[in-house]
């Protein structure tokens, strides 16, 4: 005679066995399906994870050009020096956890999404210095980290 608990397993096992079979089927009518969006999916990744380590490095070469700026007084170099550092670090620990596709991938990508932004901002600022470039790279890292978290969940 089978008790409660028994019959629970037995009504989830069953379940889960029709949802399994139900996927299995969907499989067999496209067996490309699944591959076409883990393709996406790591794609989406790869670009991600190129461009935070593209970002990283521009900022950093940014980050170096505003402390010579400051060192030479130009005080208005204080918040962009800052935000690029900031930034240059969001972005590698970015690249790192998505090119690993880590759990916490959309978490760090959404917050290098909003650094980006912000550091391109006070970098556009001082759109006549040809050595802050490091906004166009920010622009395509934010947009690359958004795209990636549609693919993340």
């Amino acid at each position: 005679m089978m008790g409660r608990r028994e019959f629970a397993v037995a009504g989830v096992s069953g379940v889960a066995l029709a949802a399994m079979q139900g996927i299995s089927r969907a499989a067999e009518d496209d067996p490309h399906a699944e591959h076409a969006d883990h393709d996406a999916h790591d794609s989406a990744f790869e670009a991600c994870a190129r461009a935070c380590s593209d970002c990283q490095r521009a900022c950093d070469s940014c980050a170096h050009h505003c402390a010579s700026m400051l060192a030479k007084g130009g005080r208005e170099h204080m918040m962009s020096l800052r935000t690029c550092l900031d930034c240059a670090d969001f972005c590698s620990a970015a690249a790192q956890m998505v090119a690993r596709h880590g759990a916490f991938s959309q978490l760090i990508c959404d917050s290098c999404a909003i650094a980006c932004a912000r550091c391109a901002v006070e970098c556009e600022k001082h759109e006549g210095d040809k050595h802050m470039a490091c906004a166009v790279e920010c622009r395509k890292c934010e947009k690359a980290c958004r795209d990636m978290g549609k693919h993340a969940a």
